[in-house]
């Protein structure tokens, strides 16, 4: 890719194929000149590895950044499953290359990222090195960023929102002690959130 002055590349994409990001990662890198990415909404799967791409990469202080495990659809006997399989680890790694560039994490602290499927807020995904700042609105560049810091896993979201519907079922049992309509909603409630994937 060939080209006269710096660019700037906005990103707000849930990601998708990741040769396609591969490819658009490659000509990023080979830009001679500064690469700018600003995270505007999410940088999510495939579109977290263009990121990585960014001699400078901003993130506004309301988007995320996601990265999790390679998926793949196959069909076929259990040598076409192990080939699948494999596949899927070649992928993982060359994914985890990019990471590793930007952030200099360790590749087992990447990989367990990516098994956890993480959400990362602006904050911590600066903290983590998949960024380097927020984006500030002009002339309040001297303002100070909160020091809160947000990391979510699929885990911990089901886990809170089961802890937050059992209080209330215990609540309601309080207020109305009779088995009935409350106590169902109840277990259907929590039986939605124990299938949500």
């Amino acid at each position: 890719m060939s080209g006269d002055g710096n660019i700037t590349v906005w990103i707000n994409s849930p990601g998708g194929d990741c040769v396609a990001a591969a490819q658009i990662y490659n000509m990023l890198m080979e830009y001679p000149h500064d690469v700018t990415i600003k995270i505007d909404g999410i940088a999510a799967s495939a579109a977290s590895v263009i990121a990585m791409a960014g001699t400078k990469v901003l993130m506004s202080p309301v988007s995320m950044m996601m990265i999790h495990n390679p998926a793949t659809i196959a069909f076929g006997d259990h040598t076409e499953m192990q080939k699948a399989i494999e596949m899927l680890d070649s992928v993982k790694e060359s994914i985890i290359n990019a990471y590793e560039l930007r952030t200099g994490m360790s590749r087992i602290k990447l990989s367990h990222l990516m098994d956890a499927e993480t959400w990362m807020d602006a904050t911590k995904a600066v903290e983590l090195g998949f960024a380097d700042d927020i984006m500030k609105r002009a002339g309040t560049e001297n303002m100070e960023i909160p020091a809160v810091s947000m990391l979510f896993t699929e885990a911990t979201v089901v886990n809170s929102l089961m802890d937050k519907i059992a209080a209330k079922c215990r609540i309601e049992h309080k207020e109305d002690p009779k088995p009935g309509v409350k106590a169902d909603t109840c277990l259907e409630r929590l039986n939605l959130i124990k299938n949500w994937r």
